[in-house]
């Protein structure tokens, strides 16, 4: 059986990340990245890597060969489009945008004029922040109807879901499946 999971922001062998993580050292912060994916991801698991898999530099593209699984990466800002053959010797396939089921998964949060279109999207790219904290400070004073529409957004970044990747159940509970 093949489940499906989804993390993004890896930053393999970002060295400034790795510190703003906590960690000393980028290839710590790689290593306990591997150790937690490969403690719940199987040989037959398909996992969305939503974007910047690195900060521009395709060196550690082969760390992941190491993770198990298949893998699709959405790129993210910090995937530069001349890495991408490259990049596909690591991974099943590269994309955009994906719509998995009803669920947009990118890099970067969609609009919530968008949401209508979707049962939820997951994202990464805002690092440790949350998209309501950050809506609720933009834009509910004057849209006031896009408090319901918040809930359908989650946060996936490596560090927010301890560089474990999670299904669509873990991170919504049954509410959306």
């Amino acid at each position: 059986m093949c489940t499906v999971r989804f993390i993004g922001c890896l930053h393999l062998g970002h060295r400034w990340m790795a510190k703003h993580r906590g960690f000393e050292e980028s290839y710590l912060h790689d290593d306990w990245l591997y150790q937690q994916w490969n403690k719940v991801v199987h040989p037959r698991d398909l996992t969305y890597i939503l974007g910047d898999v690195t900060m521009e530099s395709s060196k550690e593209y082969p760390i992941l060969s190491q993770l198990k699984g298949r893998k699709i990466v959405v790129l993210g800002n910090h995937d530069l489009p001349k890495h991408t053959r490259k990049l596909l010797d690591h991974v099943e396939s590269v994309a955009g945008m994906v719509d998995y089921k009803g669920f947009a998964l990118t890099h970067s949060p969609i609009h919530p004029d968008e949401m209508g279109m979707y049962r939820g999207n997951i994202h990464a790219h805002i690092h440790e922040n949350q998209l309501q904290e950050f809506y609720a400070r933009e834009l509910y004073n004057d849209r006031p109807t896009l408090k319901p529409t918040l809930s359908k957004y989650v946060n996936v970044d490596a560090h927010l879901i301890n560089y474990t990747p999670k299904t669509i159940d873990e991170l919504w509970g049954n509410s959306l499946t």
